[in-house]
Order: structure tokens, then sequence, then C-alpha cells
């Protein structure tokens, strides 16, 4: 299908395609003039008197038809370019919207929104003193938001303050993210920094030495500057990939550089590949007082995880699991992914009755995702998902069965080239919600990422202006490198927390 724009300035174009790619997969959007296309928008905008009146007109081609909608807004005289353009954005998208909801027959609920973070639009109104009507009312008019979208953010946004009741006042502290790169092998809807562990020991033993160091440092400063840790995160990669040796030494390099570490709120260990689960790297986990763990069964249809690439059987994830519940590990996380190649309602209702058996504190349901540069992405001919309807069924049957089952949502969090325009929504037993993925959806504190491919995100602590700074992805650069991002890193955290 193509799709021809007229009529809007070259600064809202990527808005403008975000949009309308909610509404078709396979498009070719140009804002050129062309002799032919299937659909054709112009998009106008007035100037009258004080307020600015935006037009949206589509001509279907195909089904000789007109859809059109329009918007008035008086712009504030006071606001900066930067903040009209915003402004106009927002106004543009709106019957952008409707005439394509008019043309498809299809609803959003998350209106116009395109964002990561759906929560944090409203913990930001909430902050500002804004009551809970009006804030919804806001979300509403500025973003077209559906009704049950905007409950859903709320019960979210409840949850997360009762679980972290200061969490607006944790700007001073800091949490930090490990990432340990390796994994059995690589998933095909995976963009992860994870290589295949099998035979890089040398690459390994490296990484680990460069880690090693970015701990030690990283955690000397803290000390020094008296700063506390909130949260401390392992992810990858898979971190069990490393031997029991190895996570013996890494963890207690973390108890001996950390500080405060016995005031550490929580600290996470991502197994989510059930076949690196061992006795013996339980019970370097339990030694070191590490009870949240994840083992991620993603389906429980075997023929979906060969067609994935994950080299675990179903019964695998059944008995490690029931291994880490024997060695005491009390808080378990689960990840299960909606529309898989090959996968249904039918194979999503078996996953969550096998889910049922085992019941973790904690699940998060995410939607698939065609991230750009996962092999499912460049070979989407071989894989067959579900249509958006489907996979909207089976999201609404996910919701209907944690609320049966005592779990609550926590977190949400979207991402472009989901399937159906959804999300993905964390829950949890109350009282079991990570307060790492909290911290990480919302960007209320600054969070260190050390290790290969991990990222960190700077929160200014007086201002809660944002910014980001990354290690390679690759473990050769990591290696090569390493002194050189942490010296980066500590310059930037002098700036931030020792500016006077």
């Amino acid at each position: 299908m193509v799709i021809n724009i007229n009529g809007v300035d070259s600064t809202f174009h990527r808005s403008v395609e975000n949009i309308i790619r909610l509404f078709f997969e396979e498009i070719n959007i140009t804002f050129s003039q062309i002799t032919k296309a299937d659909l054709y928008v112009d998009i106008n905008m007035n100037n009258e008197q004080e307020d600015t009146k935006i037009t949206v007109l589509l001509q279907d081609q195909n089904q000789n038809k007109n859809f059109e909608s329009n918007i008035i807004k008086k712009l504030d005289k006071g606001i900066t370019e930067s903040q009209k353009r915003k402004t106009l954005k927002h106004l543009i998208n709106q019957p952008l919207l409707d005439v394509f909801e008019q043309c498809t027959g299809l609803n959003q609920p998350w209106g116009i929104l395109t964002g990561i973070r759906p929560t944090k639009l409203l913990h930001q109104k909430l902050k500002t003193g804004s009551s809970k009507e009006q804030a919804h009312l806001e979300l509403k008019e500025q973003y077209k938001i559906h009704d049950q979208k905007i409950k859903l953010m709320q019960t979210i946004v409840d949850r997360q303050k009762t679980m972290v009741p200061d969490l607006y006042n944790l700007r001073s502290e800091v949490s930090i993210y490990v990432g340990i790169p390796f994994c059995p092998t690589k998933c095909a809807y995976c963009t992860f920094p994870a290589y295949a562990i099998n035979g890089k020991q040398g690459s390994v033993d490296s990484f680990l030495g460069g880690l090693h160091y970015e701990m030690k440092q990283i955690g000397t400063w803290l000390k020094e500057n008296n700063i506390k840790i909130t949260t401390v995160y392992f992810g990858g990669g898979t971190p069990t990939s490393i031997t029991a040796d190895e996570m013996d030494m890494l963890y207690e390099e973390m108890a001996m550089s950390f500080p405060y570490v016995d005031q550490i709120r929580e600290i996470t260990v991502e197994a989510g590949r059930p076949d690196t689960i061992t006795i013996e790297k339980l019970e370097v986990l339990k030694k070191w007082n590490i009870d949240r763990i994840s083992i991620n069964p993603q389906s429980y249809t075997q023929e979906t995880l060969k067609a994935i690439g994950r080299h675990h059987t179903v019964e695998e994830t059944i008995n490690k699991f029931h291994l880490a519940r024997e060695m005491g590990m009390n808080n378990i996380n689960m990840d299960l992914i909606i529309g898989l190649p090959g996968e249904g309602l039918k194979e999503f209702n078996h996953t969550l009755d096998e889910t049922k058996k085992l019941m973790p504190e904690s699940l998060t349901i995410h939607t698939l995702s065609f991230k750009r540069a996962s092999e499912m992405t460049q070979n989407k001919n071989k894989y067959k998902v579900a249509d958006r309807y489907e996979v909207t069924e089976m999201m609404n049957r996910g919701n209907e069965w944690t609320k049966l089952n005592g779990f609550v949502p926590y977190y949400l969090y979207r991402q472009k080239n989901i399937l159906g325009n959804l999300e993905n929504v964390g829950y949890a037993h109350p009282g079991q919600e990570s307060i790492y993925n909290i911290m990480i959806m919302e960007e209320l504190q600054t969070i260190i990422g050390i290790g290969c491919g991990a990222s960190s995100k700077w929160v200014d602590p007086s201002t809660g202006k944002i910014s980001r700074f990354a290690n390679p992805k690759e473990p050769k650069a990591y290696n090569e490198h390493y002194k050189k991002y942490t010296e980066v890193k500590i310059k930037t955290l002098n700036e931030l927390f020792l500016r006077k």
C-alpha cells in the first residue's frame, strides 16, 4: 500500500508516520508529489485570528471514499518554539488518528501515544499537583487515550507508590544495572547484547575482568560520596550463563565494592534460560542472599521454543522452577510472550494453565515486537504470527487470568512494531513487585549501567533532566576500552552529584 502525505512540514514527518503505521503493517509512506497512491492525505493548517485550525482530509482511492476531521486550538502566546512544535504535533496527530480510524474501522486504545512509558505521563501530572480526575481528563484530551488504558495506568501508578512510598524522593540514590552478554543461544526475537557462550571462555574471562574493575571503581566512588544504592539488577544476556565459581566471585566483588549492601532494597538475577540453572548456581545465589530471580518459559509449547531458538524443553522449565523453590528462591518472576510464531489463543491458554501450576510471585506478559535487528524481523516470511484481533484477545485473557489469580499490574511499557499496538505489562502478587522495574520505567533516579551493552541513564538530581551513556555491546570492544568507559561514568557522576 502506498500513502501520500501533503501539506505537513518536515518537522512533523516522523510523528505523522508513527500514527499511520499504527494501522498498517506493510506500507510505503511518501511526502513527495506522486501520481498514484492508494491513500492521499492532505493536512491543512490555518491561523484564524488567535486560533489554530488543523484539518486532515483522507482520500481512499480503493474505497472511493473521503474522510475528514479537524481541530481548533488557541495556542498560548508565551510558549517557546519547542513547546509550540510539541503542541502542534499533538494537534496534527489527533485528526490524523481520527480519519484513519474512520477509514480502517480500527480503534487505537492508546490514542496518538506512541511513546514507551505511558505511566510516566501520569506520574508527571500527579507530581505537579493535578488531581486524578484532572490528570485523566488531560490524557484523554491531549492523547486520545481510552478510559480502560487510563484506568490501567492509574492502577499501576497507585501500586508503584504503595510498593515504593518514597518513589518521588529517590534522586539522591542510584540503582545499578549489570550487563552480562552471554546466552546458551540467541533467540530469534532478541536484540539484546547476547552472544552464544560456547567456545568463548577467553572472551568471558576478559569480560569478567573488566566487569570486576567497573564494579570496584564505581563502588569506590559511591562509598566516598556516601551515595546509597536502591536496587541492583543482573541482566544481559543471561547472567547465569557463566559458571557458579564466576558468579560467586562476582557477587563477592559486589559485596566488597558497593556501599551499604545490606541496605540495598532488592537484588535481581536474570536466570531466564532454564538450561543455565544448576544446583551449584542456586547455592551461590542463596549464599549471597539473592532470592529474586527470573525463570522465563516464554511459552509452554515445545514447537514454539524450537522455532524461536530456545534450546531448553518445557519440562526443563518446570523442573528448574521446582528446584529453585526447593533451594529457597522465594521471589521468582516468569516472562511470557503473546503472539509468538504459530501461537494463538489456544496455545496461550495452555501456557497460562501451566503457569498456574507453578504460581510465580510475579509475571510479565510481553506482546511480541518485531525489533528491527532481530533474526525474526530479518526473516519475517518464516514466522507466521496471529493477527491483531487474536493478539488483543490473548492480552485480554492475560488480564483476566492475572486478576483471577491474585496478581496486580505494577509496571508497563510499549515498543515500536508491537503486535496489535498493545503493551507489555508486569504483574505481581502485592508486595512482590520488582522495585528495579519501577525505577527503570519511571525514570526517577540515575541507573548506572556497568558491563557489556549496559546503558547508564543519568537523571539530574536537581532538574530531573535525563541523558544516557552506553557501554559497547560487543565483548571485544568492551574488553579493550572498559577503563575509558568507567572514567566517563565517574566524570558524569561528579558533575551530577558533586556540583556546587
